[in-house]
């Protein structure tokens, strides 16, 4: 499967433009909470900073997913259930983490910066080997498409790149 290539970015200068100014989230913790234990509860290390984002992306080798999680219906109805029913197949990444856009914000800033070329997008899902983005859905990618199709994009992704 083939590197998904769209709204190339020629700079990381794109991104400062969404730089965090004010480190207030967006939206309550109680609201976000069991958007976010969706994904905790299947395994993902919750990322909150961008040392943690630094530390994990810099020193694991081993594929490893990240998801740009959020409170848009898209994430609810399409992204987290696929990216769940992905990790049932027969490869999957040894490591995955989450940053919650609009909440953990320094943490989605920092993780967005690995994804350059591509922007800013809530959600999406990065797939990383040996440090390097090797695979990427963007919002695109997951409005108006089925959990199904979204995870077997992934499990096509795993196959290729998860040992």
């Amino acid at each position: 499967m083939a590197l998904v290539r769209s709204h190339l970015i020629e700079d990381e200068s794109f991104l400062r433009k969404f730089e965090v100014i004010n480190h207030n989230p967006m939206y309550p913790p109680e609201l976000v909470k069991p958007m976010k234990e969706d994904l905790t509860n299947a395994g993902f290390k919750e990322l909150t900073n961008s040392q943690e984002v630094d530390q994990l992306i810099e020193t694991t080798k081993e594929p490893m997913l990240i998801v740009v999680n959020s409170v848009c219906g898209c994430a609810a109805g399409n992204m987290r259930p696929g990216v769940k029913l992905s990790l049932k197949n027969e490869k999957t990444p040894a490591v995955l983490a989450t940053v919650f856009a609009g909440v953990d914000q320094e943490a989605t800033a920092q993780v967005r910066k690995y994804f350059l070329p591509y922007p800013p997008s809530s959600p999406s899902v990065a797939l990383f080997k040996d440090g390097r983005l090797v695979h990427f859905l963007e919002r695109h990618h997951i409005e108006g498409v089925s959990a199904q199709m979204i995870a077997e994009n992934l499990s096509a992704a795993y196959d290729e790149f998860c040992s």
